[in-house]
């Protein structure tokens, strides 16, 4: 047992489709999987809300192929492949069906999981997704394109080599983040509404999706609900970039998160 936020917690690598796949579980209760975003870990996405969230349920915690301290493959990474080693991880942990909450790119393999696996998705919250390329600003795609490892966030940087020290892994693994961006794929009006479990989309009115856009997926998804926050990417969840340092745990979303799960 280790402790973080002084909430202990049991970790563990699970063999996943040719790779070790690190995993952190908390609380008790109803299963729910937090999908961190890219270029994350479990803690620079969740680490202030883990300890909220755990009160009532059992969190499963995943690090996705190449980030922190879980394996690559020498493949690169994909929502549709993130999605697909999630289910098998629920399956080799004995979960037959959960929630999910995925946060930015984590939210696209959350909603991936419930395109290709719905069988395992009870319900889906997906924070701060981007469906489609017009769902941004047209500078976004340019500041990806021109981006270099440099202008990583360091809070990313230190937080990777504080749990897999090695500086080689790390920039293999910014550039398989930025990879994925450069050649980012729509997802298709059919895959969005084809989405059966019920969903909550979020998003900060100062995000990298725009709330027009979010409002037009949300009208896609069968079974949506929709919660557009002030305030930019993550920041409702204390996303580790965009932490004050005087914040408080009432400034995060949790409630309406329990609020969406519970009814």
């Amino acid at each position: 047992m280790n402790s973080n936020n002084a909430i202990s917690f049991q970790s563990g690598y699970s063999e996943v489709n040719g790779i070790r796949v690190y995993y952190e579980i908390y609380g008790e209760g109803k299963p729910l999987i937090l999908i961190h975003g890219g270029g994350s870990t479990i803690q620079t996405s969740f680490g202030r809300i883990i300890p909220l969230l755990a009160s009532n349920r059992q969190l499963i915690c995943v690090e996705l192929q190449a980030h922190g301290r879980t394996d690559d493959r020498n493949t690169a990474i994909s929502f549709e492949q993130d999605a697909d080693d999630v289910f098998t991880l629920l399956k080799n942990l004995n979960i037959n069906k959960a929630d999910i909450f995925g946060f930015s790119n984590g939210g696209n393999t959350a909603l991936q999981l419930a395109i290709r696996h719905p069988e395992v998705c009870n319900k889906i919250i997906a924070g701060s997704v981007l469906l489609k390329r017009n769902g941004t600003f047209p500078q976004f795609w340019e500041f990806m394109k021109n981006g270099t490892f440099d202008q990583m966030p360091q809070e990313y940087k230190d937080a990777f080599l504080q749990v897999n020290p090695d500086e080689n892994k790390l920039r293999n693994m910014y550039q398989k983040c930025a990879d994925r961006m450069n050649n980012f794929k729509d997802f298709s009006d059919e895959e969005i509404k084809s989405i059966k479990p019920s969903v909550l989309l979020i998003n900060g009115d100062n995000d990298v999706a725009t709330p027009e856009r979010i409002v037009a997926m949300s009208r896609l998804i069968p079974d949506c609900n929709l919660t557009i926050i002030p305030g930019g990417h993550g920041e409702y969840i204390g996303e580790i970039t965009t932490l004050k340092p005087d914040y408080k745990d009432s400034y995060f979303i949790v409630p309406i998160i329990e609020r969406f799960l519970d009814k």
